[in-house]
C-alpha cells in the first residue's frame, strides 16, 4: 500500500506541462500546510523535469491565498534548460484563481566542485529517550501524521518572552516514505513555530513565502530527522523562521527560511 503522503501530493498528468492533484483535509493547521502546498508543486516539477540526475536544488514558492479541500491544477513552464540545471516555475491554481507560485532550480551533482561542511547537528538525545511534542491546546489535523519528539527549545505557549525562539526535535511519519525533496518540503513547515516556545498568545503564523535548499540527498534509511527552527525577529506583523534538516547520521539534508504573517 501506498504511504499516506505519497497519495495525498499525487499529481497526474494533464499534457502540455498541466497536472491535476487533490488536496487532502489531513495536512491542515486551520488551513492547508504550507509545506504541504509545496511538496504537491514539487511534485509536478519533478514530473515535468523527469530525470533523476537533476533533482530539485531550490524551491521557493509564494503563498497567495489558502487552497479549499479538493481539485487544483499544476502548470509548470521550463524557463530554461541548460547542461546542467533546469530552471521552472509553477502556478498552482484552483477554480481558475491562482493559489501559490514557486519557482525551482534542478541540478545535476558536480562531483569534482569544493566543498566544506560546517554544519554539525545539535547535540540532543536520540528520539527514543525524547519526550513526545505537547499536543496544542487546539486540533491541527497534520499532526496525526508525524511522530514527533521534543529535544530543543521551550514548550509550546510557555510565554518566556525573553528567551530564544528555538525549537526542535525528531520527525518520522507514521506511514514512512523516502526521504526526497518533496517530503523534506513538507518537514520544512511541519514543526510547530519557533516563536510559540516565547508567548503565551495564540497566535496565527501563516507562511508568505518558503524556501528551501535541498543540500544532499538521504543516505541514512532511518526514518527519524532531526529539525530545527529559529526566529529572530518578530515585527509590523510578520516574522521570519529559518531551519535545518538532518538525518540521523548527522548529515545536513536541507535549509529553510520563510517569512510568516502573525495574526
Amino acid at each position: 500500500m501506498t504511504a499516506r503522503f505519497a497519495r495525498d501530493t499525487a499529481v497526474r498528468p494533464l499534457g502540455d506541462g498541466r497536472y491535476a492533484a487533490t488536496i487532502d483535509p489531513a495536512w491542515k493547521v486551520e488551513r492547508p500546510n504550507g509545506g504541504y502546498v509545496a511538496a504537491v508543486l514539487l511534485r509536478a516539477v519533478t514530473a515535468e523535469v523527469d530525470d533523476p540526475v537533476r533533482p530539485p536544488r531550490s524551491l521557493t514558492v509564494h503563498y497567495l491565498r489558502p487552497p479549499a479541500d479538493g481539485e487544483v491544477e499544476v502548470e509548470v513552464t521550463v524557463e530554461r534548460a541548460g547542461r546542467r540545471m533546469t530552471a521552472l516555475s509553477a502556478r498552482l491554481t484552483q477554480g481558475g484563481k491562482p493559489i501559490a507560485l514557486a519557482l525551482v532550480a534542478a541540478g545535476q551533482a558536480r562531483d569534482d566542485a569544493f566543498s566544506h561542511d560546517d554544519a554539525p547537528p545539535p547535540d540532543v538525545p536520540p528520539p527514543e529517550d525524547c519526550p513526545a511534542l505537547p499536543e496544542p491546546p487546539f486540533p491541527i489535523p497534520i499532526r496525526q501524521n508525524f511522530d514527533s519528539r521534543l529535544a530543543l527549545g521551550s514548550p509550546i505557549f510557555s510565554g518566556a518572552p525573553d528567551g530564544e525562539a528555538v525549537t526542535g526535535g525528531w520527525m518520522r511519519l507514521r506511514e514512512p516514505v523516502p526521504v526526497d525533496a518533496e517530503y523534506l518540503a513538507q518537514i520544512a513547515d511541519a514543526w510547530v513555530p519557533a516563536v510559540f516556545g516565547v508567548t503565551t498568545e495564540r497566535l496565527g503564523v501563516p507562511t508568505s513565502d518558503l524556501t528551501v535548499h535541498f543540500r544532499r540527498p538521504a543516505v541514512d534509511e532511518d526514518p527519524w530527522l532531526l529539525v530545527r527552527f529559529r526566529t529572530r525577529l518578530a515585527a509590523d506583523g510578520y516574522l521570519e523562521e529559518d531551519g535545518e534538516i538532518w538525518d540521523r547520521s548527522g548529515r545536513l539534508l536541507a535549509q529553510s527560511r520563510q517569512l510568516a504573517v502573525i495574526v
